[in-house]
């Protein structure tokens, strides 16, 4: 693979993106790097490459290269899927390998719509269209931007999927085509073989010739997305796996000769260790050594418990500089930034002040929504294995972003991160944990310092402790009626951390510490996703207020989305019991334009049964609308002695057209309960710099027992493919709250709901 040289001249994409103006001087720099990259696929004796993404074996095996992090989310069947569909492959010779960084694999569609996070905030720009679009698809795959997020990976990888499937078809049609005399046109492929009336050659014959073959520009796609298997329901590709035991996590690597490590730190924040008690821990049965940093301390063993009990024996001690993290100042500081600004206006329609203006009719509607800090919790906590030898460092790690795990190992040991390998293993489930890339640091030092392969596995506390939390925010709304009902204008003040310009400076390689500092007090568009209202108000204004956070924050499944939904909805609730609609009508008649939404709203209402939210029903209902996709739930909630008991949520989703119907159930499903728990749990409060949550249980989530029934209904229609993995969670919660409100009378609005035990 050839990659762009190191910047010697000190060029680097926050120079090119200020000095180049954003634009054409970008478009000019380019001549510095070369622009051919190679596939790097690993091929096995018999394995034949057919471009990045695909090799095909002389068995008839079809090997899709899968860029995108496994956690759960099915992307390894839903990518191979597209391929194998556009292909013509058998799913049942169907398998995947997961590759390296490459730029080939560079995720351009998040680069465009993170690229507020990493741009200067005096900078606005339209990221999707003309030469800064094309400028930041290029920064992307220069940068190696390979990242799984923000629900992107079909939207990102569809068409490349497509053509890349084509392509083979196009080639094993062509070796086929020569055997026979005839034009390859007249050929199609089904099922792994290669057709022409009754003539069949299946691509285990073809394979060989095929690939020889130079492939054809431009790529002839089929006439239609949806084929044999693309847009329908096939098995998951890492099912079997995952059920017999044979699937390796991170956890599960082993290498001859390794050794096992955990590790302590203090508080975020300028942190220091001060002591801690080495001859303790060596004296200990299974130590071996100790490697401390500034920072950290790890303990490293023959086996894993071991070497974390061996944390507790040397008791380390840590000082802590400046502020900490406490629940209640930082409550206190999200009101203080919107009372005393400054803020930045991302949305204005209308004239807000005439609308708010007091007139004879008019009713202004005030209310105060407020989320808690919330740890993403998967049941793998972070851990990673290196070997660091002859100045090379092999690491396996789940990582979202494993250009930035490259980058940071390779700083922490002071080598070029030409010489890292990061081997991609599945995630434990992730929920946007995984853009945490500081536990390749870690075990990099670790393996240096002993010479020999280590793998670092963080514990449930320190992994609690370490958590790039989903920020606490407040959600300050206003709205104004008329003496008919109708709402004339909407206010909408959100005070939260800049989290996705702390990822930003992570991406770029700076330490969590450095990340926090360098975005305090900026203004992150990013974090009022999911405020933009979808009904039509004359008068709109949404304003974020940074607020610099005491602790490390960063994204979390749904992103902002999570709590500004839940602003959003359940204020829309208030107005409509203010006007005297019911909450389906009051929405229906301001969605105007909506019709994917308004279908959705419909339909589940359809579903369920809607009673009109009726006082004493428990039934609440939300909607929203995000990464191009819609979703409308309702809930039957209750208040029960023991808390929020949901019974049963409905929800009618459009997510454009579906690769595997099935695959986008289970996620909506997923993320219903994970929005559940959203609702009910997830949070931690702080005392002294530290999350007073430390194991599962302290987080409230829901249990088996706990999860209602849950039914989904898909729309199905040819609209481009939307986001699916994180659409399910951030609508759950506002529904929740305005059940609760429709069963007893009281307007919860705060998550976790009854935190204060209302």
């Amino acid at each position: 693979m050839n990659e762009a040289p190191a910047a010697k001249d000190g060029i680097s994409r926050r120079k090119l993106l200020v000095g180049g103006g954003v634009g054409i001087g970008l478009l000019v720099a380019w001549g510095l790097w070369p622009r051919r990259y190679a596939p790097n696929m690993r091929l096995a004796d018999g394995e034949h490459l057919f471009g990045p993404w695909l090799k095909i074996a002389e068995d008839g095996k079809v090997i899709v290269a899968i860029p995108q992090s496994e956690s759960g989310q099915g992307v390894y069947s839903a990518l191979a899927q597209i391929v194998a569909g556009e292909l013509g492959a058998d799913w049942r010779s169907v398998a995947v390998q997961p590759v390296s960084a490459s730029p080939i694999f560079a995720n351009t569609l998040l680069a465009r719509a993170w690229a507020p996070a990493f741009l200067p905030e005096n900078i606005s720009i339209d990221a999707d269209i003309g030469p800064v679009a094309s400028s930041i698809n290029e920064i992307a795959r220069r940068d190696m931007f390979i990242v799984t997020g923000g629900s992107s990976s079909i939207r990102q990888f569809e068409r490349p999927c497509r053509e890349a499937g084509a392509a083979a078809r196009t080639l094993l049609c062509q070796a086929a085509a020569a055997r026979w005399g005839i034009a390859w046109e007249q050929c199609r492929t089904d099922r792994g073989f290669v057709i022409s009336g009754q003539r069949r050659l299946s691509f285990a014959e073809l394979v060989v010739e095929a690939s020889a073959l130079a492939v054809p520009s431009p790529i002839p796609l089929n006439p239609s997305a949806r084929n044999r298997l693309s847009g329908r329901d096939a098995p998951r590709l890492d099912l079997s796996a995952k059920v017999d035991g044979s699937v390796s996590f991170a956890g599960d690597v082993r290498l001859p000769d390794m050794l096992f490590a955990s590790v302590r730190a203090g508080p975020a924040g300028d942190t220091r260790l001060l002591s801690a008690n080495e001859k303790a821990a060596l004296k200990m049965r299974g130590v071996l050594q100790v490697v401390k940093t500034d920072n950290w301390v790890a303990a490293v063993a023959s086996n894993w418990w071991a070497a974390n009990n061996a944390l507790d024996a040397m008791a380390p001690v840590f000082r802590t500089k400046g502020r900490m993290a406490n629940s209640t100042a930082i409550m206190q500081s999200l009101s203080n930034a919107i009372a005393k600004g400054p803020g930045f206006r991302a949305t204005k329609f209308g004239d807000i002040d005439v609308a708010m203006a007091p007139e004879t009719g008019t009713r202004i509607f005030k209310a105060d929504y407020t989320v808690g800090a919330a740890v993403h919790a998967p049941i793998e906590t972070r851990s990673a294995t290196a070997d660091f030898r002859d100045g090379r460092l092999q690491l396996w790690l789940a990582t979202q972003a494993p250009q930035a795990a490259r980058i940071v190992a390779a700083k922490a040991i002071g080598i070029n991160v030409d010489d890292v390998v990061h081997h991609p293993v599945m995630a434990g489930g992730s929920f946007d944990r995984n853009f945490d890339n500081s536990i390749a640091a870690q075990v990099a030092v670790i393996a240096k310092a002993v010479g020999r392969p280590v793998q670092l596995t963080w514990s449930r506390p320190e992994d609690f402790v370490r958590n790039h939390v989903r920020s606490p925010a407040l959600g300050r709304l206003s709205a104004a009626m008329n003496a008919d009902g109708a709402v004339t204008g909407v206010t909408v003040r959100v005070a939260a951390a800049s989290s996705m310009r702390e990822l930003a400076n992570r991406i770029d390689g700076q330490s969590t510490d450095e990340a926090r500092k360098s975005a305090s007090g900026q203004y992150d568009v990013l974090a009022l996703e999911g405020a933009q209202i979808p009904y039509v108000i004359p008068n709109i204004t949404i304003d974020h207020f940074p607020v610099s956070m005491p602790m490390p924050t960063g994204p979390w499944r749904g992103l902002a989305n999570s709590y500004n939904c839940f602003f959003v909805e359940g204020f829309i609730d208030e107005l409509a019991h203010k006007a005297g609609v019911e909450p389906l009508s009051f929405r229906m008649q301001m969605l105007a334009g909506q019709t994917r939404l308004a279908r959705c709203l419909t339909g589940v209402a359809t579903m369920a049964g809607w009673d009109g939210g009726v006082s004493g029903s428990g039934r609440g209902i939300a909607c929203h609308s995000m990464r191009g996709s819609h979703i409308a739930i309702i809930v039957t909630a209750r208040n029960s002695a023991t808390g929020v008991r949901v019974d049963r949520i409905h929800a009618m989703a459009d997510c454009g057209r579906l690769i595997n119907p099935d695959l986008a159930r289970q996620q909506i499903e997923g993320g219903i309960v994970f929005g559940l728990a959203q609702a009910l749990g997830s949070a931690t409060d702080f005392e002294s710099g530290l999350p007073t949550a430390r194991r599962l249980r302290d987080i409230d989530l829901p249990k088996l027992a706990d999860v209602p029934e849950i039914t989904v209904k898909l729309a199905r229609n040819d609209e481009a493919p939307g986001g699916v993995s994180e659409l399910g969670v951030p609508a759950v919660a506002p529904a929740i709250a305005n059940a609760i409100f429709s069963a007893a009378g009281i307007r919860l609005r705060e998550l976790p709901l009854l935190s204060r035990g209302l």
